[in-house]
Order: C-alpha cells, then structure tokens, then sequence
C-alpha cells in the first residue's frame, strides 16, 4: 500500500479534493519525509474541513477565507479543557503552531499556481525588499511573535 494511500485513508477530506490529493502526491513522489508528508496532511486538511464548513471551494479561496481559517485557529478552545492553568493559557493555537498550519496550505496554493489554476496566493509570506525604508520588510499574514522571558519585578 503507498503512502499515499495511506494518507487519504486517515485524511479522506484531502482525496475529496483532487488538487489536493495530486499536491500531497507529487510532495511524497519527491522523497519528503514521511512525517512532513503525514504533517502537510492535516494542516491541509483542517484547511480543506473548514472550507467545507463554510461552503468555499478552495482552489477559488481569497485571503478574506484565510483570515477566517486563521481566525478559527487563534479562537480554538485548549484540547485539555478550560482547567489549564499557565501563565499564558487562554483559547487559540499558539503563534508557531498557526505559522505551522499556514504552511501547507501556502505550498498548496503554490501548487495551484504553479498548474496555472489561479493567478495569486491568497496566503501572504513575509519578503525584503530592498530599498524600502524602515528595513525593507514587509509582513506575512501572520506576524511572527516572539516570546520574551518573564522578570519577576521586584516585588
């Protein structure tokens, strides 16, 4: 049984989708490991679940139904339950693990590029572009954040 197969097996949302299954396919044919290939999955397939929700085709998708797939992940309440008890616990994903689901559907997009079934990729990235004041950066869809150590005061 391939790989793929496989996949589609534990993410049946991503063979509704040819564009996807196709995407998931030629990244496995390429040698990718198996554990990139099994994590592009399921954030593609979350993306795939929520476009389904919504009643949104995907390979038609603006960044209006991106920020409503990010919205989703920041307002998500925490898998253990409300009884987490953190300094920063609260509701949503972490920073990192957005900047992480973003990923594939990015690729995806990319993809769909690529095969010349859109004309832009509704998931921004992050460029420096010279000659721009202010360091000649522009930013992604979602900033990366950067958590700072807590110092007790002196209290």
């Amino acid at each position: 049984m391939s790989g793929t197969t496989v996949l589609m097996e534990k993410w049946p949302v991503v063979g509704r989708y040819e564009q996807a299954a196709a995407w998931l396919t030629i990244w496995t044919d390429l040698g990718r490991a198996p554990r990139t290939i099994n994590a592009y999955a399921r954030g593609l397939a979350e993306y795939l679940l929520m476009c389904e929700r919504e009643t949104i085709d995907p390979v038609t998708a603006n960044r209006a139904h991106i920020a409503v797939y990010v919205r989703e992940l920041t307002s998500r309440p925490h898998r253990r339950g409300a009884n987490v008890v953190s300094i920063d616990s609260g509701t949503g994903l972490a920073n990192a693990t957005i900047q992480q689901r973003l990923v594939p559907v990015r690729l995806f997009y990319d993809f769909l590029m690529e095969e010349g079934l859109r004309e832009s990729n509704p998931v921004g990235r992050g460029r420096y572009t010279p000659g721009r004041q202010r360091g000649g950066q522009q930013r992604g869809l979602v900033p990366r954040l950067t958590k700072r150590p807590w110092i007790p005061s002196e209290q």
